[in-house]
């Protein structure tokens, strides 16, 4: 299940507004709309935003017909500020918008089709890309899972978060698919609700055992013994590896 992907000259999303009740595919054709899109939370993810916002780029280089090389770069340098103020504080926005823009502004370029072609490649290896990690990084992490585990998660992190898999809920997903019996206590994540509209909707299609839970009823199960691990995502992390994120994860973390 791809989050974002690109399908007959348009970027595809999956409406995240509309879970769980409303499964629902958008499609844009023009970058503006796409930036637009991202600012209202069709999207979210930094991994999913990201990946949108190369596919942004690319969508940007085609929807101009542009004569020339140079007419097509000043073009693709209005759509970069344009997708980089629909989420100024998404990281993986800005680096992939970055890299696409650098990629546009080589030298190298004799004609508009090339251009065109090396953007939308460039975004899909970035999508193809995010694939991979995922699926590395919850093999990783399955490690950790015993069978038997109960575990808690918060905020969304799967598929819906991502290109595809996801990170610490692909952990999970990873170790269900290895076999093991496990059981999550999803936290409702407020405000935006994202562990009790999205989480548990993920994982009741992937067939993982879960129980959506308050969020201030965690310290319950952690206190009477009932939970093994506790798995969040993270918006940053630091080289020393301090980690931050949303609230509800520090009185996870105590």
């Amino acid at each position: 299940m791809r989050t974002v992907y690109w399908e007959t000259n348009s970027v595809k999303l999956i409406d995240q507004r509309k879970l769980p009740w409303e499964y629902k595919i958008e499609s844009y054709s023009d970058y503006r709309d796409l930036a637009q899109a991202i600012a209202d939370m069709v999207v979210r993810g930094a991994p999913a935003i990201g990946a949108t916002a190369g596919f942004g780029m690319a969508l940007a280089a085609r929807q101009f017909a542009s004569p020339t090389v140079v007419a097509l770069q000043q073009e693709l340098q209005r759509a970069a500020d344009v997708l980089l103020s629909s989420r100024p504080t998404a990281v993986n926005l800005k680096w992939a918008v970055t890299q696409q823009l650098e990629l546009a502004l080589s030298p190298a370029w004799s004609d508009v089709t090339s251009l065109q072609q090396a953007l939308l490649v460039n975004a899909q290896r970035i999508a193809d890309e995010d694939v991979s990690i995922n699926q590395r990084m919850g093999a990783h992490g399955a490690t950790l899972v015993n069978d038997g585990d109960t575990i808690i998660h918060h905020c969304n992190t799967g598929s819906l978060a991502t290109v595809d898999y996801g990170t610490a809920l692909g952990v999970i997903r990873a170790a269900h698919e290895q076999g093991k019996k496990i059981h999550v206590l999803v936290d409702e994540t407020r405000p935006r609700l994202q562990g009790a509209r999205l989480t548990a909707w993920e994982l009741d299609r992937i067939g993982v055992s879960y129980d959506l839970i308050a969020d201030n009823a965690a310290g319950h199960f952690m206190r009477t013994g009932q939970v093994n691990l506790v798995l969040v995502g993270a918006d940053r992390i630091a080289a020393n590896g301090d980690v931050a994120n949303k609230i509800g994860t520090y009185k996870l973390a105590v």
